[in-house]
């Protein structure tokens, strides 16, 4: 057995084998010495048929998964920091609209010495945006050989990848998962996290969440996120899909609060943003807080695209934030 742990949940490889087991009861207890705040603690990592996450995994193969599972304190209650267990509740109190997410999630690769970003000439710049967006070619693409040994490792596991692009800046990339239904969405992405930090340790190359992390005239990195009902994606749907984007300018605020760290540095209204000092929506408007797609509006039903997430968000509280307020109006 391997594990990783991160935020309030840990993800582990075992043998199928010896993971039936280790859960024959419905509960699979493990003690992991971590640090806080300087002292040692033990947390218990449960196993539930509804919090638990299941995929294969792609570096050992064969009978091997990759289990991703809540982390407790003793008491069974969750740690400060497991976003996924609220998420949970939320995504089950709103299951009756039947939630779609689709998450684009940018990502920038540097060389293994953390500074230069992968295929920059060390020390200097490359030419001005514009031909790597979507390109081809060794004079404009870099790392793709890393992107799609990532991108098959998500489709063996299970993960519901259903993309990938180069983007605006040079050595940035993103990938889509989704549409993935409720707590699903927040399983996916963190496995498919995991998985690309695992295939460039491989390739000796660093990925940053940051979302800005090259200042100046160059594209910060987001974490889109595309969302719709049962309702939205009816027929008279837009209506709908209003009355959301309504109910979210009145919680700019807090969503913005819920959608990562170092978004203000993104967040300027150029790039392709807009600004985080107000809320803004659009029909195929990139610039635009929360863009509507063209073939939403011509088809009077769909979804839409939050675009202020950034790229180190979590996507528990990102999705358990709009749920809330679109579906349950919880402040």
């Amino acid at each position: 057995m391997a594990a990783s742990a991160a935020f309030g949940f840990s993800i582990f490889s075992f043998a199928a084998s010896a993971f039936v087991k280790s859960t024959h009861c419905r509960k699979c207890c493990c003690i992991l010495a971590c640090m806080a705040s300087n002292q040692i603690f033990s947390i218990v990592l449960r196993r539930r048929w509804f919090f638990l996450a299941i995929f294969k995994d792609p570096f050992r193969r064969g009978q091997h998964i990759l289990v991703l599972c809540d982390c407790l304190k003793p008491d069974m209650t969750p740690i400060a920091n497991n976003t996924r267990a609220d998420a949970a509740r939320v995504m089950k109190a709103a299951e009756g609209e039947e939630p779609w997410f689709g998450i684009e999630q940018e990502y920038t690769l540097f060389e293994k010495d953390g500074v230069t970003p992968y295929g920059w000439p060390k020390g200097g710049f490359p030419g001005p945006q514009g031909p790597y967006y979507c390109g081809a070619g060794a004079h404009s693409v870099f790392g793709r050989i890393i992107v799609d040994a990532h991108y098959r490792a998500s489709l063996y596991a299970g993960i519901n990848i259903s993309g990938i692009n180069a983007e605006v800046m040079p050595g940035q990339w993103e990938y889509q998962v989704g549409p993935c239904t409720g707590i699903e969405s927040g399983d996916h992405l963190w496995m498919s996290r995991y998985i690309l930090l695992r295939v460039c340790e491989d390739f000796g190359v660093n990925v940053s969440w940051d979302p800005k992390p090259i200042p100046g005239d160059w594209n910060g990195a987001g974490c889109h996120t595309n969302y719709s009902t049962k309702a939205m994606r009816e027929e008279g749907g837009m209506a709908k899909i209003i009355e959301a984007i309504e109910k979210m300018k009145l919680k700019h605020k807090e969503h913005i609060a819920a959608y990562g760290t170092g978004n203000e540095r993104r967040l300027t209204g150029r790039h392709e943003t807009a600004s985080m000092d107000t809320f803004s929506y659009g029909v195929a408007n990139r610039g635009a807080s929360i863009r509507i797609p063209r073939v939403a509006e011509a088809e009077g039903k769909g979804y839409f695209e939050d675009r202020r997430p950034a790229s180190n968000m979590d996507p528990y509280v990102v999705t358990g934030r709009i749920i809330k307020t679109t579906i349950l109006n919880e402040a």
